[in-house]
């Protein structure tokens, strides 16, 4: 479904940590997106940050299809990372997908000192009482500073510079397996959105060898060229046509 594969794809970023507290989202934020198929508005989504008393940070991702598209299809996804403040890397990620009659949840757990992510993935014929049609269980051995899809996303505005030019890369588990991902930065550009005109900085994410999104199309993210970074525009690719999901509102807490 292009409503949650582009907000899969948004999630892979780069790079050196630099201390979340520089960066004013950490302290709660919330961002509204219009998600369009060419020409058709297709659906929303949000995203939402909820600062923990223990030094922990929750991102929520949430995406539903409206209009014909609903009657036809109906989507319902949401997308959860809980990451360390300290470190940036996340201890547990999960994935609820509601499409049509397909139900199906993935959970990731990491451990950091066994140096093991520990993945489930269930399909369900009944979702509400927990009736399973197959499951799998994964185990992956990591090196200790990988992430999952959504805390990359958060990682990569949170970088202190983002330099034309620049390409980097590291390490995410997404699926059954570990990925290589990377970034390019392109530089600077002006965009128009229904939340208002923004100076941003162009990058496109990019997932090194074969992959589950391989053949996904490019997609280009615009950031804003700010301590705030908002993702404002995402645009892709895809074998449909493509889709764009653009920021219609944003809120944000205050020392």
């Amino acid at each position: 479904m292009p409503l949650l594969l582009l907000l899969c794809l948004v999630a892979f970023a780069f790079a050196e940590n630099s201390g979340i507290e520089k960066f004013p989202f950490f302290k709660g934020e919330r961002l509204d997106y219009v998600i369009s198929w060419g020409i058709i508005t297709a659906g929303n989504a949000s995203l939402e940050i909820k600062s923990l008393e223990n030094d922990k940070t929750e991102f929520y991702v949430l995406a539903h299809n409206n209009g014909a598209f609903k009657s036809i299809y109906p989507v319902a996804d949401t997308i959860y990372s809980r990451i360390r403040n300290k470190n940036f890397l996340p201890e547990v990620f999960k994935k609820i997908n509601h499409e049509g009659k397909y139900h199906a949840s993935s959970v990731i757990r990491f451990d950091r000192v066994g140096e093991k992510a520990w993945l489930s993935d269930s399909v369900f014929t009944d979702f509400e009482r927990k009736q399973k049609k197959r499951s799998a269980d994964t185990v992956i051995t990591i090196s200790g500073k990988e992430l999952d899809i959504i805390s990359a996303f958060y990682f990569v505005r949170q970088q202190a510079e983002l330099k034309q030019g620049k390409t980097e890369s590291f390490s995410a588990v997404s699926g059954k397996k570990k990925y290589e991902l990377k970034v390019v930065v392109y530089g600077k550009e002006q965009v128009k959105t229904k939340a208002g005109t923004f100076e941003c900085i162009k990058i496109e994410p990019i997932l090194d060898g074969d992959g589950i999104f391989k053949a996904a199309g490019r997609l280009f993210i615009w950031l804003t060229d700010d301590n705030r970074r908002l993702p404002v525009l995402m645009k892709s690719k895809i074998a449909l046509g493509s889709i764009k999901a653009e920021l219609t509102r944003f809120s944000q807490k205050k020392e």
